[in-house]
């Protein structure tokens, strides 16, 4: 079995975390609830996946709980407590920790030639980031899922990889 990553985008991580006003992300006949990511999760990990959480992920989660009308500091400490859990490598998902990388002019330089684009086809700038997290890692042959309610987003999920059938003599 191949192992991979899972990607996890802000609208399933909202839900898992039950933040106010994002209990739930997309829409029927595809909802989703806090019990459904947990499965997920579950199932991704069994699975032998590492969940990733990226950077974008964390802000616009953050910015949905600051945004939230209630407990909005028991959700802050929540996202803080499974940042710090990643950082130190206590948790079942990891931060993404190439992604410096990302934010040299260079690329930052390549994602302001191409966002506009996106954009014009409704990803935001968080998606696109992630977009290119899926693509790091699939320039790498490494089998990669986005975990989100998106439909758009999981669109631009790169191709599994194909095992090269061994040869024999």
């Amino acid at each position: 079995m191949r192992r991979g990553v899972s990607i996890f985008d802000t609208s399933l991580y909202c839900c898992w975390l039950e933040v106010p006003g994002r209990e739930t992300a997309g829409s029927p006949p595809d909802l989703w609830d806090r019990a459904r990511v947990d499965k997920l999760i579950a199932e991704t990990l069994q699975s032998g996946n590492t969940i990733v959480l990226p950077l974008a992920t964390v802000i616009e989660a953050g910015n949905h709980i600051a945004q939230s009308q209630q407990e909005r500091f028991k959700h802050a400490s929540k996202l803080c407590g499974h940042l710090k859990e990643a950082l130190r490598g206590e948790s079942p998902w990891v931060t993404f920790t190439d992604q410096s990388s990302f934010w040299t002019e260079e690329h930052l330089l390549k994602l302001a030639e191409e966002w506009p684009k996106l954009a014009d086809a409704r990803m935001s700038f968080g998606d696109a980031t992630i977009k290119r997290i899926a693509d790091y890692y699939a320039s790498a042959s490494v089998d990669v899922t986005i975990l989100t309610s998106d439909h758009q987003l999981r669109a631009y999920e790169p191709a599994k990889p194909v095992d090269s059938p061994r040869r024999f003599r």
